[in-house]
């Protein structure tokens, strides 16, 4: 019937199609190549501002640097690289091609950028609380490299900002681990979870319920020293804490109150803050 193509037809007319696809391909490939580097950067830069399209601008930047490698339109192409690489999450490979501005422009004025973009790329992976902190401690590293090296630059307070963050969230990581084992009555090990955070992470947001629990794990052992002296602590620099409240209760149902008392590494942190040297 007229109008109805054959097997063969619909073949033929699927191959045109791919043969039509290549050469679209050769052809955008050929014109490509004719653009100066400022217009195929050009055209990177509108694949981000207009379509969102980090991945497209990759692509314009990377020809950049393949067909003008040593102009500075490659220098900025390769730095855009990288931030298109951020954008889309292609976090391993924006590292890589960080470094690799750093190494080759070591003094450029983005080379800041570039060091900050390497610890944002580790910043952003952090993950919630339960997994693993190993990048967390990575974020932390990098940022810290951002502060030191570049102290004057315009990310180096984002970088601090981020830095306490990032220590705030490996100090959440021990709060986590210790609730679970004071949860289950095992004191030891959640004492050892808390000690870490009042000793090493006293800057973060969990060193006043950090305290209190110990109270609660030290309460559990029959240690009413080192139950006291965290409640004096606790109340020390936190008293209008409802943590503060909740240690001051446990301890007057038991007849006690926040005192320092005994010689425990608990004792010592609170001479250390009563000179001033603590928090």
């Amino acid at each position: 019937m007229a109008g109805v193509k054959s097997g063969a037809q619909w073949v033929g007319i699927a191959l045109l199609i791919t043969t039509l696809a290549a050469c679209g391909n050769r052809e955008e490939e050929r014109t490509l190549d004719s653009y100066t580097a400022e217009e195929i950067y050009k055209q990177g830069e509108l694949q981000l501002e207009n379509g969102a399209k980090p991945k497209d601008a990759i692509r314009y930047f990377q020809e950049v640097e393949r067909l003008y490698p040593y102009s500075q339109w490659s220098k900025r192409a390769l730095i855009m690289t990288a931030f298109s690489q951020h954008k889309a999450k292609e976090y391993e490979e924006a590292r890589s091609t960080a470094q690799r501005f750093l190494d080759t422009y070591p003094e450029d004025e983005d080379a800041p950028y570039a060091a900050y973009l390497m610890a944002l790329s580790y910043y952003d992976q952090i993950d919630e609380v339960g997994r693993d902190q190993g990048i967390t401690f990575q974020a932390l590293q990098s940022m810290r490299t951002v502060i030191e090296q570049y102290p004057d630059s315009d990310y180096a307070r984002s970088a601090m900002l981020k830095f306490d963050l990032a220590f705030d969230h490996l100090a959440g990581k021990e709060m986590e681990i210790g609730r679970y084992y004071l949860k289950r009555r095992n004191y030891a090990a959640s004492i050892n979870r808390f000690r870490v955070v009042v000793q090493d992470f006293q800057t973060t947001t969990h060193t006043a319920e950090a305290l209190h629990r110990l109270v609660e794990a030290y309460l559990g052992l029959g240690l009413n020293d080192e139950a006291q002296t965290a409640a004096a602590i606790l109340g020390y620099n936190y008293q209008s804490s409802p943590f503060y409240q909740d240690s001051y209760n446990l301890l007057k149902g038991r007849g006690l109150e926040p005192e320092a008392k005994g010689d425990s590494w608990l004792r010592s942190v609170y001479r250390q803050m009563i000179k001033g040297e603590w928090l």
